[in-house]
């Protein structure tokens, strides 16, 4: 598809979905006023659902350029159900079982011509893969009772880096093996018990929230001279929710020290998460 004729789908498609999304979602979306609206830019948040990017491209008067995985565009897998979309609104598939220098050269042309960048510095969603489900049950769970099917309709909903931390807290004995096994399905809530017993500390809690940074988002702003535009999601994606909000940061100047850069960025983030939990009440 021409250039040209995807901008007038993303225009059109933004048009007609974001009433709906709104309705369906009721996302409140703050901070919008910080999304630039000329220069190049990358913006970046968390990834917990297929949906995060939509509420940045709805508040925004730019195209955002996503990079997505590729199985996104091509309809054998079963994520490409929806190909059209992400074929007809100026997303750039990434293929993340190699390093993808082609991806990366389109991310930066992006860039170079002054246009806007999206991407999710953890690199994946914030969800229980099933292979890492597998493990945890063929590791700890497969003489208790129920199959993996059972454990993982129960358990999929989790972070993965909320289930690596209570496996770590497992390891270091902070919690035992029973505790581990009852609450494996529903992790969250007890790593908040723990919060408040003060068997493990607030600081603890918002270290483990996000996956790891990649340092792709900090090495092209600084390769491109970008700014980065940090958002954050919390809440449920659940019909006529009152609880999804969104959080859009100021723009981050570039650094040259990558690693400082990451750890700048992921503490911004962290910081907005506090933000939308106090305000939440959690």
């Amino acid at each position: 598809m021409a250039k040209k004729q995807k901008l007038i789908v993303y225009r059109v498609l933004r048009v007609l979905l974001s009433p709906l999304y709104k309705f369906w979602y009721r996302p409140t979306i703050l901070g919008a006023e910080n999304i630039p609206e000329e220069g190049r830019f990358i913006i970046v948040g968390n990834h917990i659902h297929i949906f995060d990017q939509c509420n940045v491209l709805m508040p925004s008067k730019r195209i955002l350029h996503y990079m997505a995985k590729k199985e996104y565009f091509d309809p054998k897998y079963p994520e490409g159900h929806h190909s059209w979309f992400f074929k007809s609104s100026g997303c750039i598939p990434v293929d993340r079982s190699k390093k993808d220098d082609a991806a990366v050269a389109s991310a930066l042309d992006v860039l170079e011509n002054d246009h806007a960048l999206g991407l999710f510095p953890e690199g994946t969603r914030n969800g229980l893969k099933e292979d890492r489900a597998r493990e945890i049950y063929a590791k700890y769970l497969e003489k208790q009772p129920g199959d993996f099917k059972s454990f993982y309709k129960q358990a999929k909903n989790n972070k993965t880096s909320f289930v690596n931390y209570l496996e770590e807290l497992l390891n270091n004995k902070t919690i035992s093996f029973k505790e581990f096994v009852e609450n494996i399905t529903c992790v969250e809530p007890f790593l908040k018990r723990l919060m408040i017993a003060k068997r493990i500390t607030e600081d603890d809690y918002y270290q483990h929230i996000f996956l790891p940074f990649k340092f792709g988002a900090v090495s092209m702003a600084k390769k491109t001279n970008s700014v980065i535009v940090p958002f954050v999601i919390t809440g449920d994606y659940h019909f006529r929710t009152d609880n999804l909000v969104v959080r859009i940061g100021r723009p981050l100047e570039p650094m040259d020290d990558l690693a400082q850069a990451n750890e700048r960025l992921e503490e911004t983030m962290r910081e907005m998460i506090k933000e939308n939990h106090r305000m939440s009440g959690k």
